[in-house]
Formats: structure tokens, sequence, C-alpha cells
């Protein structure tokens, strides 16, 4: 095995996901699933054998639920990359998934391009959320960073983003990660006309003009991360 492979134990309790999962990895050759779980503390006892990269952890599971057993393993590797992997999109899941330790947050609807970056960006230290909660969780939610990150902005002229619905906002972050219209219409479920008009909004409410300036607001804002 190259020794830049990433070394994936997956953990979900239904198999068949499971499956499927392992299935789409395998056509990527730098990714490698070592092991799989079915609860959390059959994912703690796997992290302690194989000693995995990264873990994509269910949260909701029989016994030892993922927010749990990922905090165990954080405790027990703390090297290792915890990615939850859920069908949860809201706010109230996000909070305790990153006060255990978790690297990233990726919904299961997230197409195969989306997790494997994610993974790759896990393990190259950086923090995942996914689009559909990343304003209320950076904006609205953590109030304390959200204001470090608006007075910083502030002191630069940055605009607030605060009059951008909550699609507006995740069509730019989705912009900002480099999507084309198509990809994030096929994300969202959405028209590409409308992916078109919510851009041509969010540019007219922010003055801003092209991709590279909403990508630059969307890092000094803290909608994204380099």
């Amino acid at each position: 095995m190259d020794s830049e492979t990433i070394r994936v134990l997956l953990v979900d309790d239904h198999t068949i996901l499971r499956e499927g999962i392992k299935s789409l990895l395998a056509d990527h050759d730098h990714i490698s699933v070592v092991g799989e779980a079915d609860d959390g503390q059959e994912a703690v006892d796997a992290v302690e054998e194989l000693k995995p990269d990264v873990v994509l952890m269910d949260i909701s599971m029989p016994g030892l639920n993922g927010i749990e057993a990922t905090e165990v393993i954080k405790e027990n590797s703390p090297d290792t990359k915890v990615l939850i992997l859920t069908m949860h999109d809201q706010e109230e899941y996000v909070y305790p998934i990153f006060r255990v330790g978790a690297s990233g947050y990726v919904v299961k609807r997230s197409a195969t391009r989306e997790l494997v970056s994610a993974i790759e960006a896990v393990m190259q230290g950086n923090t995942i959320l996914h689009p559909s909660i990343a304003h209320s969780l950076v904006v609205e939610g953590d109030e304390g960073r959200a204001a470090e990150i608006d007075a910083a902005a502030e002191e630069e002229g940055v605009p607030s983003c605060d009059n951008l619905t909550n699609r507006e906002v995740e069509v730019l972050v989705q912009v900002a990660e480099g999507l084309t219209n198509q990809e994030i219409a096929d994300e969202l479920h959405i028209a590409v006309k409308t992916v078109q008009a919510h851009r041509a909004n969010i540019m007219e409410k922010l003055d801003l003009h092209d991709r590279v300036d909403l990508t630059k607001y969307a890092i000094k804002r803290g909608l994204i991360s380099l």
C-alpha cells in the first residue's frame, strides 16, 4: 500500500450504506477502506486495532452513538481524524460534533466528489462543514467566533452577509469552493438558471464582480477556509 494512501474506517449501522460508500471509494486509488464497524464501541475498538487515518462516522447508532464514540476515539487516538457522515443537517447536531473533536461534517446526500474532497481536506488539517449549515454555524451559532470574524472583516471594509438569504449563502460557499453552476444546481437540486440568479443577487448585494471576489469575500467572512 502506498505510504500516501489514506486509510479509512467506515462506521454505520446500515450494512448496505457501508457497502455503497466502500464501492464508491474503491474508485479512488489514494483512499483505502481498511475496516468497518456497525456501532460506536466497535468503532473505538477498530481504531485501536487498525490505526486508520480517517473515520467516517455515523451519528445515530445503537449503544455508543457517533458523538460519544468520537469523543473516546479522539481521547485515545488524537491524530485520527473523524469525519461525520450523517443524514442530519440541523445545527443542533453540529456543536456537539465539533466539541468532541470531529474534523468535519458531511451529509449522506453529498456527491462522491464532495465526500472524497472532505476526506482529503481533513487529512490536511482542515475543518469541513456542509454548505447547508455553514451560515447558521459561522454567522449565527457561534456568536463569539462570528463576532471575531465580523470585527476583522469590518476593519477591512468587507460588507456583512446578514442581508443574504440562507440559500444565497449556500450558493456563495459552493461558488467559493470552486463548483460550477451545474455542480451547484445538482447539489442543491435546483435549476442552473436559479443558481445564476442567486449569484447575480449575491454580487449585487455585496457589490462584488466575479468568482475571485466571491472567494475572497467568503474567506474573509469565515465561510470557507484555505
